[in-house]
Parts: C-alpha cells; sequence; structure tokens
C-alpha cells in the first residue's frame, strides 16, 4: 500500500500556455518487466492496460491529419504492447522520429529476442533507463540482475551500430537521482557515463539525459513515508527557474494514455489532470479523437500544480533531459 501524498497546490505555479504541437507522446501500457523505486506510472509485471484496438485506430489517424514530427513512445515497457511494432512501421512510414522509452533488460526477455534488430531496421531512437554505471546502484534501485541485463542490452544495441557517431542510429541513456536530490550537472555526469562505461564494458551512446524525480506516484509515496516529501518539494521550489519555462516539453508535446485520452504532459496523465481542450461537451478530459478536430492548439493553457517545480529547477528536467546546455 502507498503514503497518502498531499494535494498539490494549483495556484503557485507560475501559468504557461502551449506552442506549437511537434510530439505525441503515447503511454501504450503500464505493464513491464520490471518495478522500479522511482517510476511515476507504477508500471509492473501485474498490470494490465494496454492501448485498444479502437484507440490506436485513431492515433494512427492523427499521426496523418497533425504536421507531428515525434511520436514518443513510453509505457511501462511500450514493446510489451502486442501492437508495438505495427505502430512503429506506420510511424516511420509516415517519415515520423520515433522513440522508444526502452528499459534495457526487455531486450533479454523471452519472446523479445528480435527486438534490437527491428529497432535497428525502423531506425528507432533507442531513450534507455540507466541510473548509474555502478551496478550496486542499479540493483538496488531497480533489483537483483537489472544492471548485468542492461549491460547486455546495450551491448546488443552497440552490436547493431546503436550509439556510434555514423550509423545515424541513436541510443540515450536516462539518468534519475537515488533518491530526493536534483541531478547534477548533464554535461559533466556525461562524461562520467562515457569514461566508465568504454573502460569497463566497452559500450558507447550519444547522449545521456538527467531527470529530475517527480513527487507523484510511487516516488512522491516513499518520499511520505520518510518523512521527506515537505523538504524536497522546498528544494524544488527553492531551485525554480523563470528561464526554464520556456523549454519545457508541455509547450510542444500531447501526452496520450492507454485510452486515448490527452493530457499536457506523462506527469499530469499520472495524476489525472487533463489537457484544456474548448469545444468539449457533456466530456471532462479531451481525447485523441478531438484531435482530428482541432488543428491549432497554440495559446491554449497548460494544466499545473507544484510538481512541475520539478521540470524547472535547477537545469530544468523533460523527457529529453536537462534544459539548460
Amino acid at each position: 500500500m502507498h503514503a497518502t501524498l498531499p494535494l498539490l497546490n494549483a495556484l503557485e505555479f507560475p501559468p504557461i500556455r502551449r506552442g506549437t504541437l511537434e510530439a505525441l507522446q503515447v503511454n501504450l501500457t503500464y505493464r513491464c518487466n520490471q518495478r522500479c523505486l522511482h517510476c511515476h506510472v507504477n508500471a509492473g509485471p501485474t498490470r494490465t492496460e494496454a492501448m485498444t484496438d479502437d484507440s490506436l485506430t485513431l492515433l494512427h489517424r492523427v499521426i496523418d491529419a497533425h504536421p507531428v514530427r515525434t511520436l514518443d513512445l513510453t509505457g511501462g515497457a511500450p514493446e510489451m504492447h502486442p501492437r508495438f511494432r505495427e505502430i512503429v512501421t506506420h510511424a516511420r512510414r509516415e517519415g515520423l522520429r520515433v522513440i522508444d522509452r526502452c528499459n534495457l533488460t526487455i531486450l533479454s526477455e523471452p519472446g523479445y529476442e528480435d527486438l534490437a534488430v527491428f529497432l535497428a531496421d525502423q531506425g528507432v531512437e533507442v531513450t534507455a533507463s540507466l541510473p548509474c554505471y555502478s551496478q550496486e546502484n542499479v540493483d538496488k534501485q531497480r533489483g537483483d540482475g537489472v544492471f548485468e541485463a542492461s549491460i547486455s542490452g546495450l551491448r546488443q544495441l552497440n552490436r547493431l551500430g546503436y550509439g556510434a557517431d555514423d550509423s545515424g542510429l541513436i541510443l540515450n541513456l536516462v539518468y534519475n537521482p537515488q533518491g530526493p536530490n536534483l541531478p547534477p550537472a548533464q554535461a559533466q555526469l556525461e562524461a562520467d557515463y562515457k569514461a566508465h562505461l568504454a573502460q569497463d564494458f566497452g559500450i558507447c551512446f550519444n547522449h545521456l539525459l538527467t531527470i529530475t524525480n517527480q513527487p507523484i506516484a510511487r516516488f512522491g509515496s516513499t518520499l511520505v513515508s520518510k518523512g521527506q516529501f515537505g523538504s524536497y518539494m522546498q528544494l524544488l521550489r527553492d531551485s525554480y527557474r523563470p528561464a526554464n519555462l520556456d523549454a519545457v516539453m508541455c509547450r510542444s508535446l500531447i501526452s496520450v494514455d492507454w485510452q486515448g485520452y490527452l493530457y499536457d504532459c506523462d506527469f499530469n496523465q499520472m495524476l489525472e489532470l487533463p489537457m484544456a481542450l474548448d469545444g468539449l461537451i457533456g466530456r471532462d478530459r479531451p481525447h485523441l479523437r478531438d484531435l482530428l478536430e482541432t488543428t491549432n492548439l497554440e495559446g491554449n493553457p497548460i494544466a499545473t500544480r507544484d510538481h512541475c517545480y520539478a521540470c524547472t529547477a535547477g537545469q530544468g528536467s523533460s523527457c529529453g533531459g536537462s534544459l539548460v546546455e
């Protein structure tokens, strides 16, 4: 059972509005072969939620109708959705950049042995979770054996050309802090990761993305149970930088849940804070079908709460890592 989270304030965070829509981030399923402490989705092996065929049909129609440049597939483990490959193939055929939010260990699971080859053949950009280059720290956060399986997955990807400068196959790693702290400077940590992984395992990758842990869901409950929620929220507020507002992901991205409903970001999705959209009749949240009728979202208000400080604290943070170069 999770500890009860305090209500997040709707008034403190500065108001922000949408820019041009560039990306759809789609949560295909909550099912995952891992169960990580920091996971804001509460994903795990026993979760059964998965995007339906009807919603997938609408997703394809939205991709065809809008000038969206990027399809960002997440979960859970998005690859565990039974139609994952069909979704990727359709998007790539339409010329979209496709990102797979991969936990690396899925590449070693039975039935997924050819997954890495599929990703390479489709030119999918892999953004892979690796919270540390130390086995002890990774296994502590994600479970025994996860580090070894992650290294195996990285080696699979490297053999196919991922991470090499001239291959065109992008491999990015994601760092999350172990506890209620801000991530360190992204550039220096990236250099450390590259040096350690190359020296110890012969592994290369393109970029490291540092992401601040959100004080919601499983991680938020852990903070409450340890009496750290208030101090962590204060750290986020004290580290707020107004300049980060211009680059937060919610200004150019829509998050789509497994039922096809729309949110300003993946974190709002988990908090059930729907995206604002005019013209809804008899419904309190917009759906993929509404994007077939709405072509311009610029200027729409973005739903914010205190958790948004996690995206604007320090160097800033989004699904693309630090906002500060």
